[in-house]
C-alpha cells in the first residue's frame, strides 16, 4: 500500500478551482481534505472524487476556526464571480478577512505551509500595464467592488504580518481570469456567459463597446503554477502573479465564441459596470524566473475544451 505524500487542505474545495486541485493533488499521492459551505459551488464539481479513499469532504464555514491536523493547506475559499461576491458583500469581506485568520491560525498550530489564492482585482483599475507584482494598484475602497476587492488585499495583509510576526511558511499568489470546465455557468463571468449564451442562443451581452481587455488562463495551467508555488523554496513567499499574458478584447473573446460554438444570436451592448477594469494583463516574469512556470495552453484551445463541457455536462 503506498503512503500518501502527505495531507492537503483545500478550502473551497469543491469550486471550480478546488476541484481541479483537489483531483490534481489526488492525482500527485497526497491526502485530500476538501472543505466548503457551498455557498457559490456544487457538490458535482467532486462527486468523482468521493469515493476515493484519500478524499474526505467537510463541509464548514471557514469564517468559523476549523480543527484538523495537514500538511499544507491551499486557501482557495472565497466568492470569486462579482454576482456571488456582490449577493452578500459583508459575508465575503468576512470570508476573506475572518477566513484568513482562521487558516492561518490553523498553520500556526500545525506547522503547515499555506497558499492564498489572490487576485488581479487587488490591482483595481490598474494605471500601468501590464500589472507587476510591484504595483500597489488603483481601487475604489467604498465601491461595490470593494469587499473582493478589499477583501483579498487585506488578506495578503494578514498573510505577510503572519510570516513576519510568527514565521508561517506562506505562499500567495495573484490570480487573472481562469477558465475552463466545472466553472459555474450562472456565475456571471465573461467566458461562461458568451458560452451560455451562444449555446442557448440567446444574444451575448457585451459592456461599454468591447475593448476592454481581459487575459485568459485556462484552468489546468493555473493548477500547474499552484502546485509548483507550494513546492517552491520557503523563501519564496510571493506575491506571484498567475494568468496567461496573452491579452484580448472582450470583442474577441465574443467572436471567438461565436465562431467555436457555430452560433451566432448577436450581441446586446450595455454600459459598463461601476469599476469595471479597461485593462488587464499580468506580467508573469516573476514566476517564470522563480517557479519555472508559463501557461501553454492557448485561449482557442482552451475555449473549446471549455465549450465542449458546457454542452455536454450542463447542457447536454
Amino acid at each position: 500500500m503506498s503512503i500518501a505524500k502527505g495531507r492537503a487542505l483545500v478550502t473551497g474545495g469543491a469550486g471550480f478551482l478546488g476541484s481541479h486541485l483537489c483531483e490534481r493533488l489526488l492525482n500527485d499521492g497526497y491526502e485530500v481534505l476538501c472543505v466548503d459551505n457551498f455557498y457559490s459551488s456544487s457538490k458535482d464539481n467532486i462527486a468523482h472524487l468521493m469515493g476515493n479513499p484519500r478524499f474526505e469532504l467537510t463541509r464548514h464555514d471557514v469564517t468559523f476556526p476549523l480543527y484538523v491536523e495537514v500538511d499544507e493547506i491551499y486557501h482557495l475559499a472565497c466568492p470569486a464571480s462579482p454576482i456571488h461576491y456582490q449577493r452578500d458583500p459583508v459575508q465575503t469581506t468576512k470570508t476573506a478577512v475572518h477566513g484568513s485568520i482562521n487558516m492561518l491560525g490553523l498553520a500556526k498550530r500545525t506547522g503547515a505551509k499555506i497558499l492564498l489564492t489572490s487576485t488581479s482585482e487587488i490591482y483595481g483599475d490598474p494605471l500601468i500595464h501590464p500589472q507587476t507584482e510591484d504595483y500597489w494598484g488603483n481601487v475604489n475602497p467604498i465601491g461595490p467592488r470593494a469587499c473582493y476587492d478589499e477583501g483579498k488585499r487585506a488578506a495578503e495583509t494578514l498573510f505577510f504580518d503572519y510570516h513576519r510576526q510568527h514565521d508561517l511558511r506562506i505562499k500567495v499568489v495573484r490570480l487573472f481570469n481562469t477558465y475552463g470546465p466545472r466553472m459555474h455557468p450562472q456565475d456571471g463571468r465573461v467566458v461562461s456567459n458568451f458560452i451560455m449564451s451562444a449555446l442557448t442562443n440567446k444574444p451575448l451581452t457585451v459592456y461599454g463597446e468591447g475593448q476592454q481587455t481581459r487575459s485568459f488562463c485556462y484552468v489546468d495551467d493555473l493548477i500547474d503554477g499552484l502546485i509548483a508555488m507550494m513546492n517552491s523554496d520557503d523563501t519564496v513567499t510571493g506575491p506571484i502573479n498567475l494568468g496567461n499574458p496573452g491579452e484580448f478584447t472582450i470583442a474577441e473573446l465574443a467572436d471567438l465564441v461565436i465562431e467555436h460554438t457555430g452560433v451566432n444570436p448577436g450581441i446586446d451592448y450595455l454600459p459598463l459596470p461601476v469599476d469595471d477594469p479597461v485593462r488587464r494583463q499580468p506580467d508573469i516574469t516573476r514566476a517564470k524566473s522563480t517557479l519555472g512556470w508559463a501557461p501553454t495552453i492557448p485561449l482557442v484551445e482552451g475555449l473549446t475544451r471549455t465549450i465542449e463541457y458546457f454542452r455536454t455536462s450542463v447542457l447536454g
